[in-house]
């Protein structure tokens, strides 16, 4: 009976931090389905060797693989949930992915300028948000790959549109040229 009490306590606790964090951020901890990683993973192939920056890297569901499949490659990710940062984080641990970094923090009002891709599963107000942060600081970001919205005022490179039953698009825009930005 004490064990049921103490996993019932967890439980409530856990759905209390995921409820307290999604109205903080406006947005749940809600991972990619299969169809877009693998769109998302056909597009960052493209995108040549440097590091790979995921906006709100949740539970590991994208950034844990990603850092697997591209182990010659620099992966970081950032969240501001608690229980989604601490699970990737533990996650990472026990796979020894000494290429992942993660860090429990704003992605805006990060450092980005070591990156050189940009995968996100957001929101549009946080999508314009990622624009305005882009255009002030010009950080030399060179691919942005977007599962489900677009980046406003920009033209996208690459358009897959999955087979699902929204038929979501994932984007792949290039952003170091300048040539996508519409006025």
């Amino acid at each position: 009976m004490v064990f049921e009490i103490f996993l019932l306590i967890i439980i409530v606790l856990v759905a209390l931090s995921i409820v307290y964090s999604t109205a903080r951020l406006g947005i749940s901890p809600m991972p990619s389905s299969t169809k877009a990683y693998q769109a998302m993973v056909t597009l960052i192939d493209e995108t040549g060797s440097g590091t790979i920056v995921d906006l709100g890297s949740g539970w590991g569901n994208f950034v844990i693989p990603i850092a697997k499949r591209y182990p010659e490659r620099q992966i970081v990710g950032y969240e501001m949930s608690l229980l989604p940062y601490l699970f990737s984080t533990l996650i990472k641990r026990v796979s020894g992915l000494k290429n992942l970094t993660l860090y429990r923090q704003d992605f805006l009002k990060a450092n980005l300028s070591m990156a050189s891709v940009l995968v996100c599963y957001l929101f549009p107000e946080a999508m314009d948000k990622i624009k305005n942060k882009l255009l002030l600081e010009k950080p030399g970001v060179e691919f942005l790959i977007s599962n489900n919205f677009a980046l406003p005022s920009w033209q996208f490179d690459k358009l897959i549109q999955l087979n699902d039953f929204y038929k979501s698009p994932v984007y792949l825009y290039r952003l170091d040229s300048g040539k996508g930005l519409i006025d």
